[in-house]
């Protein structure tokens, strides 16, 4: 049988999503009561990171060893692959000797090579089209605070990025009106949003996406590998700051989350994590939560030889 890999949502069924999700509640339940719980003793998690991440890492890396297993984290500078070894080459090689494999990446081409390769699970950690895992965190915030999601609006406030098109494909899985509001130039993906059809809904101003909303979203207005736009970018966005004013617009039951690092002063005000209304750090510490349900979902478990 070959492996379940996880580069997008849409490699799930919505039920499938959303047994991970609650599965991740309870473990998080479970983490909080102090039981020990092993789903994955011995079994190991190669990680290989061609960007930075602080969450990312320590989400996936805590989560192995709570769950009994083990993670190697393997930077570009550390493996055959920063230095021109086919993707093809290094997924076969590696997935001979671990468990299951995270990526996080510039081309999401990369990701799809590898697990076309790998004898292994293979996670989509980030790449520059999508950001799966974070929606896991995000679905899992919103159960936990307001129940299901499904027939809410949500409003993306700010650049159509990789953050921006997995919101998308979790409007289409999760069942949720999405409307996006960007600058002229900066719209998400012209795939993703011929996927969603009426599902998502493109507008200039950033009212008129927030107006009504269950949840409002935003992300760092310059991403990884952008850093060249900064001025450009700092200009163009400067409308499309999250603050209490815009989220008073918003249902009165409004949560806002951030995939975080934010930029203070930019893409949200300076107080915006601290409003009752932010959910980021609960948000933040689901990474760890629906990570750890993916990877029981995703590997087998281990046997347990007498």
């Amino acid at each position: 049988m070959s492996a379940r890999h996880f580069l997008s949502l849409m490699d799930c069924t919505p039920q499938e999503l959303v047994s991970v999700i609650r599965r991740g509640i309870e473990l998080k339940d479970l983490r909080n009561r102090g039981v020990l719980f092993e789903s994955l003793k011995n079994r190991v998690l190669g990680m290989i990171f061609e960007k930075s991440s602080t969450r990312t890492r320590v989400s996936f890396e805590a989560g192995m060893i709570q769950l009994g297993g083990q993670a190697i984290f393997l930077s570009s500078r550390d493996t055959q692959l920063g230095r021109g070894e086919p993707i093809a080459d290094s997924a076969i090689v590696m997935s001979s000797m671990l468990d299951a494999v995270m990526i996080r990446t510039f081309a999401h081409n990369t990701v799809t090579e590898f697990a076309a390769h790998s004898r292994v699970p293979v996670i989509n950690g980030l790449t520059d089209d999508l950001h799966p895992c974070q929606l896991l965190a995000d679905m899992q915030t919103f159960l936990e605070h307001r129940g299901s999601i499904q027939g809410k609006t949500v409003a993306w406030i700010g650049d159509g990025n990789n953050m921006c098109n997995s919101y998308i494909e979790a409007a289409i899985q999760f069942d949720f009106q999405l409307r996006v509001a960007c600058p002229k130039g900066y719209e998400p993906d012209a795939r993703f949003l011929a996927q969603a059809g009426d599902r998502v809904t493109l507008v200039r101003d950033p009212r008129d996406a927030v107006v009504g909303a269950h949840l409002v979203s935003t992300d760092v207005w310059t991403s990884m590998g952008q850093e060249d736009e900064t001025t450009k970018r700092l200009a163009l966005f400067a409308p499309y700051q999250v603050n209490r004013a815009l989220l008073d617009l918003a249902a009165p039951d409004v949560l806002f989350m951030h995939c975080l690092p934010a930029h203070r002063g930019e893409e949200i005000s300076l107080d915006l994590l601290d409003d009752p209304r932010s959910v980021a750090w609960d948000q933040a510490e689901n990474r760890l939560h629906a990570q750890k349900a993916l990877l029981e979902f995703l590997v087998p478990p281990s046997y347990h030889h007498a």
